[in-house]
Formats: structure tokens, sequence, C-alpha cells
């Protein structure tokens, strides 16, 4: 039986290490991101240096940035969530249930 619990344990400390460093992934990419869009948006034009480049154009790349790591942190989230993703697996065996029901009925149409 302690066996099983020191299991648990681990179990439960692994968990907890994912979803802190998930929430986490999210804090710096809500803390970078928001930095990087309010630089876009030429608030702090003011208080770059002289030579900094203050195009528009310049920072094109931030919209881009902000697409592929929001897509990388869209795969962090399917991945700590992973176990409570479980409509799909509910989906595919209420169909083969359905059908099993549909062959049945068919199959005691003709008896």
């Amino acid at each position: 039986m302690m066996a099983r619990d020191s299991g648990n344990l681990e179990r439960a400390k692994k968990r907890v290490r994912e979803l802190k460093g998930y929430y986490r992934h999210i804090f710096i990419f809500l803390l970078v991101n928001g930095v990087l869009l309010v630089v876009r948006m030429g608030v702090l034009n003011g208080m770059m240096p002289d030579g900094f480049p203050n195009e528009p154009y310049f920072y094109d790349w931030i919209i881009g940035n902000i697409a592929i790591w929001g897509l990388i942190l869209l795969v962090h989230t399917l991945l700590v969530f992973r176990h409570k993703l479980t409509f799909f697996k509910k989906w595919e065996e209420r169909q083969i249930q359905k059908y099993m029901e549909e062959e049945r009925d068919q199959v005691d149409k003709f008896k």
C-alpha cells in the first residue's frame, strides 16, 4: 500500500511541475509579447535611443512571433491538459455502440 501512495505522490508532484511550467509559459508569453506590442505601437518611441529604427515595417516580425509562439503555447496546452480531452474517445465509444445497436436491430428484424 505504501508503494502505491508513493507512486501517487510522485505523479501528483509531476503534475504540479507540469502546471507550474505551463503557467510560467503563459506568463512569459504575455509579458514578452505585451512589451513587443507596446514597442510596435510606438508608445516607447520617445524613450528609444537615437538611431533606433521606428519605421512601422521594422516591427512586422512581431505579429509572426506572436502567431508562432501562440501555436507553440497551444501545443503546450494540449499536452498539459491531455487527460481532460476525452471528448474524442467518448465520441468514438458512442459511435461504436450506436453502430453495434443498429446492426443488432437489423439482425433482430429478420428473426
